[in-house]
């Protein structure tokens, strides 16, 4: 019995995979145009289009309006302005979301905490953490405390099945976000829950979400700076 025939998209997206692997086309390097691809695979240029496509939807490919479409990094990447579920945006990738939670817990909020939630040092407050994985490696550590007067059912939450993200969006719309980035070395714990080594180069975001004037939840989420990349744009009208 003869294995069936690779679609002719499927052979164009595996000999571009193949020179990316092997470093022909390297980081940057721009790949052939379309209409070479498809003159010299013998296809319509809509079939090397859709191989294309398909390499830049999982992250190998970028587009460049007037210019060509280059080879680029394939870290996982999140918009610095909008709040996105982590599951969400893995799996929009095409790749397998899995997470490891290692606490969920209610604790007193210490000064950094009070301050940043706007509540009283020694107030309740809701606290878990969360390793957010990319098909089984390590792509996000999430340090969050939320005030549980206004998600007093946080905690009860399965968050193998629904992000902390997911749970705070439908308990409180959010309307205000802030964040503050900035670069960090992993210490020991970070280096092992994230699987990287002590002191490896991080980007740490804080974010503190709003819903109307109610301060909801305060949250580090800190990065390998390896494997991610976080993405602002503004559009000028």
């Amino acid at each position: 019995m003869t294995s069936a025939t690779p679609p002719r998209y499927k052979v164009i997206e595996e000999f571009l995979l193949e020179r990316i692997g092997n470093g022909d086309y390297p980081l940057h390097h721009q790949i052939p145009p379309e209409e070479r691809l498809a003159r010299d695979f013998s296809v319509s240029r809509m079939t090397a289009n859709k191989a294309i496509n398909n390499l830049v939807q999982q992250g190998y490919l970028v587009r460049q309006a007037g210019l060509g479409t280059f080879v680029t990094d394939r870290k996982s990447e999140s918009s610095l302005h909008e709040v996105m579920n982590i599951a969400s945006e893995v799996r929009a990738r095409g790749h397998a979301y899995a997470n490891h939670i290692v606490r969920s817990e209610a604790v007193a909020a210490d000064d950094e905490v009070a301050l940043k939630l706007g509540l009283r040092i020694g107030a309740e407050v809701f606290h878990s953490i969360l390793v957010h994985l990319e098909d089984g490696v390590p792509i996000q550590l999430e340090d969050r405390f939320v005030n549980p007067r206004w998600v007093p059912h946080y905690l009860s939450c399965d968050f193998s099945r629904q992000t902390p993200n997911e749970v705070l969006v439908a308990s409180c719309p959010i309307s205000d976000v802030e964040h503050v980035v900035e670069a960090v070395h992993a210490d020991a714990q970070t280096a092992e829950w994230l699987a990287i080594a002590p002191g490896a180069a991080c980007l740490s975001m804080i974010r503190r979400t709003w819903s109307d004037e109610h301060l909801i939840s305060y949250v580090r989420l800190i990065h390998p700076g390896e494997r991610y990349k976080l993405r602002s744009s503004t559009k000028h009208r």
